[in-house]
């Protein structure tokens, strides 16, 4: 299997990833942490599609991996200025540098265990250095080799971003599935 890591801009294969099975229901598509909280509460059903829709027309959300034509992963990063990390109480701001956020990682069901998020993590700072981040930031989840329900594993696992010479930067008061966040960090400078 070859992956290739590409920036998210077909509206399908988002949706692939990080859309609802049923297009009635009010799943994430990856908003939460996009979009300000009173916009994501006051979206529902179809019309947080629509709105990851019109984001695309911007530009790319983050990052696709793809087997083949398939896509079988996707990293959500921005900038950390452009999303609630901004303004996030629980994970600290280690200085005033202008971070990129990465904060989600999804491997579609029957393509995990294959390496598939770590070229994930690879690509989404790839994509972030190539529009000038001089910093890339995670949040993931110290769970010091514990089992993670695989819906909450999506901010990842400390153990893969220290594979992908991220390293730890602050400590967070943020917990997740009963696990711990630190703030990991690598620098592209």
């Amino acid at each position: 299997m070859t992956i290739e890591v590409r920036p998210a801009t077909v509206f399908e294969d988002v949706r692939t990833l990080v859309g609802p099975k049923r297009p009635d229901a009010s799943v994430c598509w990856c908003l939460s942490y996009r979009i300000p909280s009173k916009l994501n509460n006051e979206l529902h059903g179809p019309e947080r599609g629509e709105y990851v829709r019109t984001l695309l027309e911007q530009g790319p959300l983050g990052v696709l991996a793809y087997d083949g034509d398939e896509p079988v992963g996707w990293a959500a990063i921005a900038p950390r200025a452009d999303t609630s990390f901004a303004r996030n109480r629980k994970i600290p701001h280690v200085d005033d540098l202008p971070v990129w956020s990465l904060w989600c990682i999804r491997v579609r069901p029957g393509h995990r265990g294959q390496g598939i998020s770590h070229a994930l993590i690879e690509g989404a700072v790839d994509f972030a250095r190539e529009h000038g981040a001089p910093a890339v930031e995670a949040y993931p989840l110290d769970n010091q080799g514990a089992k993670i329900d695989q819906t909450m594993a999506y901010a990842g696992i400390r153990k893969n971003f220290e594979a992908a010479g991220f390293t730890w930067a602050a400590d967070t008061t943020s917990v997740l599935a009963g696990h711990p966040r630190v703030l990991m960090r690598r620098e592209l400078t």
